[in-house]
């Protein structure tokens, strides 16, 4: 199997990550808050003005798209923390790599940007979400929230996990 490359996208790759995402809103309308007929429909400078807000970062195995993911800063009263959302693997994909190589690519991104913290929001009933995390070097926190898309595998409310991008990371090696 050919190895998995993870490049950060730029405004002028919005078509591309238009293309990726609304495969995503397809495969897995349950995990997204917006909906396939919403993001289909806008137009480009919306997508472009997307591409400015965050970091997207897009995953391939030999030059073919195969998961997404984004990094951004969370707000104003947590300078030193960025958030991992919006990540998705291919079907094809899953469980070859790609989430911990988008995974490891946004801690890199965030660590590059000065951050010391990356948080990651799963649902609480999401076994398998909270032991990739988990298995990552991600921990719990006590911040919860209500599920903006409540699913049967999610449930209804999600928890912060953070995984700290310097001093010790309790032997985890991210890049």
């Amino acid at each position: 199997m050919s190895d998995i490359t993870v490049r950060a996208l730029g405004v002028d790759d919005w078509e591309h990550y238009r293309s990726v995402r609304l495969t995503a809103l397809r495969d897995s309308p349950q995990a997204f808050v917006a909906t396939l007929d919403e993001e289909e429909a806008e137009p480009e400078d919306f997508w472009r003005a997307r591409m400015t807000r965050s970091t997207r970062l897009l995953a391939e195995r030999d030059g073919e798209p195969v998961g997404i993911a984004s990094v951004g800063s969370i707000d104003d009263d947590q300078p030193e923390a960025a958030q991992l959302f919006g990540l998705w693997v291919h079907p094809d994909a899953r469980g070859t790599g790609v989430a911990t190589a988008l995974v490891r690519a946004g801690a890199e991104s965030a660590a590059q940007a000065g951050k010391r913290q990356l948080l990651y929001w799963v649902g609480t009933d999401n076994g398998r979400a909270v032991a990739f995390a988990s298995g990552f070097g991600f921990r719990p926190t006590a911040e919860r929230r209500q599920m903006r898309v409540v699913s049967e595998d999610d449930g209804e409310e999600e928890l912060a996990m953070t995984l700290p991008l310097s001093g010790d990371r309790g032997g985890i090696a991210l890049f």
